[in-house]
């Protein structure tokens, strides 16, 4: 199993592909939607045969990155 910073190392954010978005691996396929589809309930094998380029530690890869995102986030109480 690889280490979260070899797994975070496949996020890529290239200006030129996805208007900027977290992709993967230089691939056309960005983190969001492989988040919204594993989110709508696609598993990871049909993903996996949808998208034959990515690899399992792809998907493990986009949920570190939404983890690390929400761990950032800074929540104030309003009065």
């Amino acid at each position: 199993m690889e280490k979260k910073e070899d797994l975070l190392s496949r996020i890529v954010v290239d200006e030129n592909i996805l208007a900027g978005k977290p992709i993967i691996r230089g691939y056309r396929i960005s983190v969001e939607q492989v988040l919204k589809s594993l989110a709508a309930g696609i598993g990871q094998a049909d993903l996996l045969d949808n998208y034959p380029e990515l690899e399992p530690e792809d998907i493990s890869a986009c949920l570190f990155y939404a983890a690390d995102l929400v761990e950032q986030e800074k929540v104030y109480k309003v009065a």
